[in-house]
């Protein structure tokens, strides 16, 4: 019988003191990525853990002294570590080449790839893709692209039907907002060919699916295809989580942890949260101003005293929303954003 326990904790955004980039809107909390990272990993150390999972954005901005730093750290680590890049960490398609070899300890055997597939446990295979890519014009995009899916397919086709299979990508391939993929906002969070892979992990039996990327803690299920988008908040943005998983008998038990306190900080959690309330206001402005409410800009100002915790919320999981004081229509729109089922952040799935 197939049981093990495993973390993940996503978009560290390491960045040690001397790469920081204090631009006075910097929304994340980057200046705490490594107490906050050490507090996760002092949590989880009498875990007796198989392994720990880390879906992206290890780092500020591709750096390659927090690239070194965090291949060190967790060199030092007794459980195996598996890694894939996020957007920040090949931040041109220059750094796509330089990412591998920093992490030939955390799944990637073979530098010559951002994928890889490894047998981390009896029966239990972990695939990892890379989702990040350019443009013609050398802009960043989320997409697996045909030469992977070809290997995918094919490593697919050869794993035992009583292997259990967990995939990993930095980009989400289930929507986990309204409108995710059609909304300018949501949808470079999004895999473009989402439906593509989900398509080819739905024909070999494929359930569970980690992302990050978003900052915000969700589980969702897709309406088309049997499987389940778990995605992970980043250590630098309220609520400061990460997850502890054990797989047993056919399920999956998620459990939530939030960081609390760091040395830097005591109240983490409350600072966190009114940091992320005095930066929200140019992005909840474009939810109101732009289609569908398309409020008048006074208004719209107005009503951002109303929404100050609204992403907060968002990235904590489990929202739940009533504006009553609202419109109908923007009333509706907002109040969509209230989770849906199963729970974001304790829960059990199962794999059959």
């Amino acid at each position: 019988m197939t049981s093990f326990k495993f973390a993940i904790a996503s978009d560290l955004h390491i960045a040690l003191p001397h790469t920081i980039w204090n631009h006075p809107a910097r929304f994340h909390l980057v200046e705490f990525s490594i107490p906050a990272f050490e507090v996760v990993l002092a949590d989880i150390a009498n875990l007796d853990l198989d392994f720990l999972l880390l879906p992206g954005d290890l780092t500020q901005h591709g750096e390659p002294e927090n690239h070194a730093w965090l291949a060190h750290r967790l060199g030092q680590l007794p459980y195996p570590v598996y890694v894939i890049p996020g957007n920040h960490d090949v931040p041109s398609p220059e750094t796509m080449s330089q990412f591998t070899p920093f992490y030939k300890l955390c799944g990637y055997a073979d530098q010559s790839q951002l994928y890889y597939t490894k047998q981390i446990l009896p029966k239990v295979r972990l695939i990892a893709l890379n989702s990040n890519n350019f443009d013609s014009n050398g802009e960043q995009i989320g997409v697996v692209d045909r030469v992977q899916l070809d290997w995918l397919e094919v490593v697919l086709e050869n794993i035992p039907p009583d292997q259990l299979i967990l995939v990993t990508v930095h980009h989400n391939v289930v929507e986990h907002l309204p409108d995710q993929k059609t909304n300018p906002l949501g949808r470079r969070y999004m895999l473009s060919n989402a439906d593509r892979l989900c398509e080819l992990l739905q024909k070999y039996g494929v359930k569970f699916v980690f992302t990050g990327h978003l900052h915000v803690q969700d589980i969702a299920k897709s309406d088309r295809y049997d499987l389940y988008d778990i995605t992970t908040g980043s250590l630098v943005s309220y609520p400061h989580p990460y997850r502890v998983l054990s797989y047993a008998d056919g399920n999956l038990k998620i459990e939530s942890h939030f960081i609390k306190s760091i040395p830097e900080c005591q109240d983490l959690r409350h600072f966190s949260r009114e940091w992320m309330g005095d930066r929200a206001v140019p992005f909840i402005m474009r939810l109101l101003t732009d289609p569908p409410l398309c409020t008048e800009h006074d208004l719209a100002l107005e009503m951002t005293k109303d929404l100050r915790y609204f992403w907060a919320d968002i990235a904590a999981g489990d929202a739940k929303f009533s504006f009553p004081e609202f419109s109908p229509k923007a009333r509706n729109y907002f109040e969509a954003y209230n989770d849906r089922p199963p729970a974001d952040n304790n829960t059990v799935l199962s794999a059959i």
